[in-house]
């Protein structure tokens, strides 16, 4: 049993890894023809889902970074529940929680947990008066990409200081001596470094300045901001989403930004100085900050957030880990939502899902821990009574 299911694991991370580098899923739409997902053990091991009986379409909205993990999780959940569909909307962790909050969508992917006044209008929206949770499903490095060709093939380090003062405004040049020192025996180029930011509310923007808050509070003084440019210090050059931060860095030499690391593309990315050292990012250095992070409870007990550690010290963890969330009611109207809700952030949570992200985005694979409180507060969404 245990050797069919680790087939399917495999299936469903090839096949995500397809459709994420075609960036559709009608080439996969035949891919569990051959093994039908249904007889495997995969439904068991998620925590007993029958997910043969759930039908229907699933919206949701939010988190560009999750894009391309959630294009893994779409092809991988109806190759397991070939009767319903999962709609995702990447147009950033605000405007995913707007969405979710209005009502128009089942629910929300966002790189910050709701704030107290969210969740209080989350109760509005839900049905019942327990409001939404969060699910801390999705964990990827924020990478540091830049654009400097005249080091092409060199690993760019930078402190924490080094980089808060380039988002800040207070390094404006690639010889500035703070950056050399971080780089001894590199040809850095005399060129003005052009920080690109998100143009947009998100979430990505309040992890990164999250971290450059913890890690250099001396530099960085404007703390974990969502919204630059009302927010932060104003400057550099705003790209819309992940995707135009990405572009923007690609298209202007001496630029810098930041990015979850699955949609990077070719860009080199800077190795990050923790603990006297320089670390580039992984899956694997990714989630070793997650596992020594603090899991602070919400406003019931089953909303999961957690409180990222930035300051690790240890020199194999990468500090700048995004957690993404999937943001859902407790209660809903009806049992069918009910159903396709539990069924997918099941499939979402467990091995197999996890699988399936890692392959077509890279993300770290949450660890069991994490994935058993997840199960239960899945276990407690229910219809409103």
């Amino acid at each position: 049993m245990k050797r069919s299911s680790q087939r399917v694991v495999a299936l469903l991370a090839a096949a995500s890894f397809a459709l994420a580098a075609c960036g559709s899923d009608t080439d996969t739409a035949d891919a569990p023809a051959e093994e039908p997902a249904a007889e495997e053990p995969a439904a068991e091991d998620d925590g007993g889902v029958d997910y043969a009986s759930v039908s229907g379409t699933l919206i949701g909205a939010g988190a560009s970074s999750q894009k391309a993990g959630m294009l893994g999780w779409q092809v991988g959940f109806q190759s397991v529940a070939p009767n319903a569909t999962v709609e995702y909307d990447p147009i950033g962790s605000g405007g995913g929680r707007k969405q979710f909050l209005g009502g128009g969508s089942d629910f929300a992917g966002s790189d910050a947990a709701l704030k107290d006044e969210e969740w209080e209008a989350s109760k509005e929206v839900c049905a019942g008066d327990l409001g939404a949770i969060n699910l801390p499903h999705y964990i990827s490095p924020i990478a540091i990409p830049y654009n400097l060709p005249s080091i092409a093939g060199e690993t760019l380090n930078l402190s924490a200081e080094v980089i808060a003062g380039i988002f800040a405004n207070t390094i404006t040049n690639w010889t500035d001596p703070a950056i050399a020192a971080d780089n001894p025996g590199l040809d850095l180029p005399d060129l003005a470094i052009n920080p690109v930011h998100r143009a947009d509310e998100s979430g990505t923007t309040e992890n990164f300045t999250d971290y450059m808050g913890q890690a250099a509070p001396d530099v960085w003084t404007y703390g974990a901001i969502e919204a630059w440019d009302a927010d932060g210090p104003g400057g550099g050059e705003g790209g819309p989403q992940t995707a135009g931060v990405v572009a923007a860095v690609a298209a202007g030499e001496g630029s810098i930004g930041y990015a979850d690391a699955s949609q990077i593309g070719d860009l080199p990315a800077a190795a990050v100085g923790v603990a006297g050292s320089f670390v580039e990012f992984s899956p694997e250095a990714a989630g070793r900050i997650v596992d020594s992070s603090e899991r602070t409870g919400g406003r019931n007990e089953y909303d999961f957030k957690i409180e990222v550690n930035r300051t690790p010290d240890s020199a194999d963890t990468y500090p700048i880990a995004l957690v993404s969330y999937h943001i859902v009611c407790l209660e809903y109207e009806d049992q069918d939502t009910v159903d396709l809700v539990k069924a997918f952030m099941t499939f979402v949570g467990s091995d197999v899902g996890q699988a399936a992200s890692a392959a077509s985005a890279g993300s770290a694979p949450i660890s069991p821990e994490v994935q058993a409180e997840i199960a239960k507060s899945i276990a407690a969404i229910s219809v409103a009574s």
